[in-house]
């Protein structure tokens, strides 16, 4: 048996090859293609993976493919695999093809877009990288406990700071047997195995369902034409995706300027960027029903959400998953509406609002509109204009701003 403490040098000299793709790992501020998580992960699966059979090994959260290769190298035939982020999606396959040896070898490794029984039926060994919130980890333990063989065991790791106690707890209504390991380099791994027959069985809670009545969201759903506001709107959402089933004060406060948005005649096309669980998509697609919606989102939870909300209020868009609404044409939206993320688990981080800002002023025309919502203290004005057009003021309460940017 290999010692969780340490990899073995065939292994260690293909993890070397990964680099956390796009970027080539050369800046300083970089990620790493490989974190320690990764490495203890690696460390503990290597007397399972051979017992898993030719494709009992699934791999979950991978970032740059550091646990779907290094299964592969500890003797895996196949890998199953599910990335949320569909940048982190086409990271996983650029790195295989580098440190495997080309795009035959990447082809070991197959992709599902979702948490079903595709994907981890007749799974005996799962490897996981510990998600930040635990509406995310409940739906990937549910789908583990129902969907994967009996003899399961689940490895998720994480780094020490950002694991909590409720984690096991998670694990513990759905598994038998979890424990936690020894803490290595600042990171744990916590090992599920033998599913509940009640969890095998149980009604899923997620994705979860709400119907909601909130006044700005009601409000912004009505037809410009003059239609009647609607009494609710019911909302679908997956573990992974921000808010859950609610409207979170961002998107409310957004929605509450609906009123001096663009009017029908101006809009034919616009795009939902970064579309969560669809509330803001919905309210598009019902407030100007003859124009040509779109909901794009880098989660595969998102754009399920998405997909799920529009149908149950009755509304039509188009779905598009790619990073910063890679998949839309230039010049496309007449208006964009955006909430962008700006955290990193507990960090600030805002490359990802950078990036959506630039995607918005590439898929605008020429007199198109940003509406964009941020956290008062980002101070985002002065990169909304350099990257859209002149941007106003328009709103501010005690926690949120919203502007107004117009394409040149």
């Amino acid at each position: 048996m290999t010692s969780p403490a340490a990899l073995p040098p065939s292994l260690t000299a293909v993890l070397d090859r990964l680099l956390p793709w796009p970027d080539d790992g050369t800046r300083a501020d970089a990620p790493v293609a490989v974190d320690a998580t990764d490495r203890l992960l690696l460390a503990e699966a290597a007397a399972l993976v051979p017992g898993a059979g030719p494709a009992g090994v699934v791999v979950l959260g991978d970032r740059f493919g550091a646990l779907s290769v290094g299964a592969l190298t500890l003797g895996a035939e196949r890998v199953r695999s599910h990335t949320d982020a569909v940048d982190a999606e086409a990271a996983v396959a650029h790195n295989a093809a580098r440190a495997l040896g080309g795009p035959q070898d990447a082809d070991r490794i197959t992709t599902s877009g979702a948490l079903d029984p595709a994907l981890l039926d007749g799974a005996r060994l799962v490897l996981l990288q510990l998600p930040k919130g635990l509406a995310e980890l409940t739906e990937i333990a549910e789908a583990v406990a129902r969907y994967a063989s009996d003899d399961v065991t689940l490895l998720a790791g994480g780094r020490v700071k950002h694991m909590t106690r409720a984690m096991n707890d998670v694990l513990g209504d759905r598994f038998t047997a979890v424990h936690a390991t020894l803490a290595r380099s600042k990171s744990r791994a916590l090992v599920a195995s033998s599913p509940r027959p009640e969890a095998r069985t149980a009604d899923p809670l997620h994705p979860v369902r709400a119907r909601l009545t909130d006044a700005e969201l009601l409000a912004a759903a009505t037809p410009t034409s003059g239609g009647e506001a609607p009494g609710h709107v019911d909302v679908v959402a997956h573990g992974a995706v921000f808010a859950g089933a609610a409207l979170d004060h961002g998107s409310r406060f957004l929605l509450s300027t609906a009123a001096r948005w663009p009017g029908a005649e101006r809009v034919r096309d616009a795009v939902d960027l970064g579309c969560g669980s669809g509330l803001v998509a919905t309210v598009l697609a019902l407030r100007y029903p003859e124009a040509h919606v779109v909901a794009t989102d880098r989660s595969a939870a998102a754009v399920a959400s998405t997909r799920a909300t529009l149908a149950a209020n009755g509304a039509t868009a188009g779905l598009d998953r790619s990073d910063a609404a890679a998949g839309l044409p230039d010049a496309s939206a007449d208006v964009v509406l955006l909430n962008p993320p700006f955290h990193d688990r507990a960090a600030v981080s805002t490359d990802a609002a950078h990036r959506m800002f630039a995607a918005a002023g590439r898929i605008l025309r020429p007199g198109g509109e940003l509406w964009c919502v941020y956290n008062t203290r980002l101070r985002f004005r002065g990169s909304l204009n350099r990257a859209v057009g002149p941007t106003e003021h328009v709103a501010q309460d005690p926690r949120f701003t919203v502007t107004r940017s117009r394409k040149a």
